[in-house]
């Protein structure tokens, strides 16, 4: 058994438009929100025992604020195949990390993630900022994740916590 976590970074900042898209940071409303996601999942679980983040600003602050709040002691792993990346390419991701994890976190964008989400699980599911979907796979290797094989036994949103 695999179980797939898949976290949308938190809101982010559109207040300065001379940034580009990668080095936007969080929105206060997303510095509220992220790390009541990572209370959220250390109440609920289950715990990832690896994460694999994009590189983009406003994740690498969503992730460190779950890391602390739900009070994992796992260091982010980047991957800059993640950001901007479509479902395709985050099929390619989620088939390649080691089969070690048992429960992955990915962190990253739309809309690759609500693109991913709904193809794992077969039925659409709209992803707001700082959204975590909990996807299971009755396999034993990252490698066999199909489309349309996840079950999703978890949704968390900030409205929802």
């Amino acid at each position: 058994m695999k179980t797939l976590l898949l976290l949308r970074h938190a809101k982010s900042d559109w207040g300065d438009q001379s940034l580009p898209d990668f080095d936007r940071p969080l929105a206060d409303r997303g510095n509220k929100d992220a790390p009541r996601v990572g209370k959220a999942l250390a109440e609920r679980g289950p715990l990832p025992d690896l994460v694999v983040s994009s590189p983009a600003l406003r994740t690498r602050e969503t992730i460190a604020a779950v890391i602390d709040s739900a009070g994992l002691k796992l260091n982010p792993q980047f991957d800059e195949r993640i950001y901007g990346a479509d479902t395709a390419l985050l099929m390619k991701v989620v088939r390649s990390l080691p089969d070690s994890s048992l429960i992955a976190l990915l962190v990253g964008h739309n809309p690759g993630f609500e693109g991913l989400t709904s193809r794992l699980t077969g039925k659409v599911h709209h992803m707001p900022t700082a959204a975590l979907a909990f996807i299971e796979f009755n396999i034993d290797h990252w490698a066999d994740v199909e489309y349309g094989e996840g079950k999703l036994v978890s949704f968390l949103t900030p409205k929802l916590i």
